[in-house]
């Protein structure tokens, strides 16, 4: 009988934690109705969640297509027009600008803190159906989701992993912490109960920055494709890391070709920030590296090698 009465108790607060998030954030995320995106036929949907107090909402850039405009409709029936002033398919993530007042925006939280267990809740408007929610666990972390940019097939990295149900027109929703803080972006379902979500931390507000001052994200492009991989133990204990990268295929007449690396070379360091993870790199590579003196360490055969790359701009051919 205790058994049974303390399991009541959790699901009593289980249950408050979720409703609390949803009286928070179903206010706050809107539904997107999108139509003249070439491309498509008729008219598609989505969510988008407030990002700022003078009218900004933040969606998924496959929401809005190559769309300059959409309308936003919120669950108080505040309805508004919004035009798309900045897109990064990259992160896929976009920027919208409403017409007239709209809701405050929810706190956003970082998503660099979350642990694979955490309880997490979307918002959005699956199907058509407005402010619906969902809760589940984050179930993995460091996810990869190939986009297409351009004429070009990217990877996301490090997207959020979670059960929680997604359906179609979730994406652009939030992904909430159980204290209602948007730690994601919610943009694609993987599979019968997987879904995917670009998480918000320091990469993706700076990415969010540049699209609401400059509409766009210039990027750097080194041309490697990488992996984590563990170091040893004499050389996690020699360099202080557990990991780095590990170059699968180095793009040929890349920055990366010129300075010498080479497939299997375990990169260490970009300007002597380590690497841990394939989202190091990406902080490392925006717009002040382009054409930038940029030293790599790395590990080949055994032995420590530097060598010095000069960035291009990332374009989407």
């Amino acid at each position: 009988m205790a058994d049974e009465l303390a399991g009541d108790d959790v699901l009593d607060a289980y249950s408050r934690v979720v409703s609390g998030v949803a009286e928070r954030l179903i206010p706050r995320v809107a539904s997107l109705r999108i139509t003249g995106s070439s491309g498509r036929g008729g008219e598609s949907s989505g969510s988008a969640v407030v990002l700022t107090g003078d009218g900004h909402l933040l969606t998924n850039a496959h929401v809005v297509g190559d769309a300059s405009a959409a309308a936003a409709e919120f669950a108080d029936g505040t309805t508004a027009r919004a035009r798309v002033i900045g897109v990064d398919r990259l992160s896929d993530l976009a920027v919208l600008r409403a017409d007239r007042d709209i809701p405050d925006p929810p706190e956003y939280g970082d998503a660099d803190r979350l642990k694979v267990g955490n309880l997490v809740v979307a918002v959005g408007n699956p199907l058509g159906l407005a402010g619906s929610v969902t809760a589940g666990v984050v179930s993995a972390l460091g996810r990869s989701l190939p986009v297409r940019s351009g004429s070009a097939n990217r990877i996301i990295e490090d997207v959020i992993q979670t059960d929680a149900a997604l359906n179609p027109g979730n994406s652009g929703g939030a992904l909430a912490d159980g204290n209602g803080r948007v730690i994601g972006i919610n943009t694609a379902v993987a599979g019968i109960g997987l879904g995917l979500a670009v998480p918000m931390n320091s990469t993706t507000r700076r990415i969010i920055y540049s699209l609401l001052h400059d509409g766009r994200v210039r990027r750097a492009y080194l041309g490697l494709v990488s992996t984590p991989a563990p170091l040893r133990p004499a050389l996690a204990e020699r360099f202080g890391q557990r990991t780095a990268l590990r170059v699968v295929e180095v793009i040929p007449a890349s920055p990366a070709a010129a300075a010498g690396l080479r497939p299997g070379d375990l990169v260490l360091a970009v300007d002597g920030v380590p690497l841990r993870d394939a989202q190091s790199l990406q902080r490392q590579l925006f717009e002040d590296a382009i054409a930038s003196r940029t030293e790599i360490t790395a590990i080949r055969n055994n032995a420590l090698v530097d060598v010095i790359a000069y960035p291009a701009e990332l374009t989407d051919r």
